[in-house]
């Protein structure tokens, strides 16, 4: 066996030791570089944390676990069908989150709740406090359960895929108030083509939040992407990884 061969296997053997004693307990080491520990939602963002919430979002149980520690308020809804490819299933109902939420009460499966909470919690309040100096105090959205097929503008297509609407696995966010009563719309604020270098806070605080969805969520389309979101950002989980 040649040297680097011999090295590279070596190499391979010790990590996969050290990864199974991470993993029985025998070695110990804190939640927060263990990629076996689970999401820490109130921990800040480090480069596990989009592992640990990609898994917890596939375990209903796990998923569960994680959005108790929010503090946000929800009622478990039952698993049901609603539709011919839609429903909900390990869904709840927000009654209360960070922000508030107007319409109130929206119905979203389990990832999409965790997921919001990230969003809100580490990216949007964040990005609001550097821009304005205050928090957001409510989101305003479009909805989010809905028995439908996937929106691309040209009304009902037969036979075409179900959104992921259907099944409480999408959000579509509006707009933005502040702590002080101003309001943010994406339909007006956000800077279109030609606006690439503006320093108007209101397009900047849109750009961040977008940007920051992609962060925590598997699919975010925005007005850039077509007309039919020129004035919301669509947020999913559990479809295509895509950032528009």
């Amino acid at each position: 066996m040649n040297r680097p061969l011999g090295l590279a296997l070596c190499l391979a053997a010790a990590m996969a030791a050290a990864a199974w004693a991470v993993f029985t307990d025998a070695v110990e080491i804190p939640d927060r570089w263990n990629p076996w520990a689970p999401l820490d939602v109130q921990a800040p963002p480090d480069w596990l944390t989009g592992h640990k919430l990609a898994r917890a979002r596939r375990e209903p149980a796990r998923c569960l676990a994680a959005l108790a520690q929010t503090g946000m308020r929800y009622d478990l809804l039952p698993d049901r069908t609603t539709g011919t490819g839609c429903g909900l299933e390990n869904a709840v109902r927000l009654r209360s989150a960070g922000v508030r939420l107007s319409p109130a009460a929206p119905s979203l499966s389990c990832p999409m709740a965790l997921s919001f909470f990230m969003w809100e919690r580490h990216a949007l309040q964040p990005a609001a406090g550097q821009r304005f100096g205050q928090p957001v105090a409510a989101v305003d959205h479009l909805g989010s359960h809905a028995c439908r097929n996937v929106n691309r503008g040209e009304g009902a297509t037969p036979g075409a895929a179900r959104s992921r609407h259907a099944t409480a696995d999408a959000f579509d966010v509006a707009g933005l108030t502040l702590a002080d009563g101003r309001r943010i719309t994406v339909a007006r604020d956000w800077p279109h083509a030609g606006a690439a270098d503006t320093d108007d806070a209101t397009a900047l605080l849109l750009r961040d939040a977008h940007a920051g969805a992609c962060r925590y969520f598997d699919g975010v389309l925005g007005p850039d992407y077509n007309a039919v979101h020129r004035d919301h950002f669509h947020l999913e989980t559990g479809g295509y990884s895509m950032c528009r």
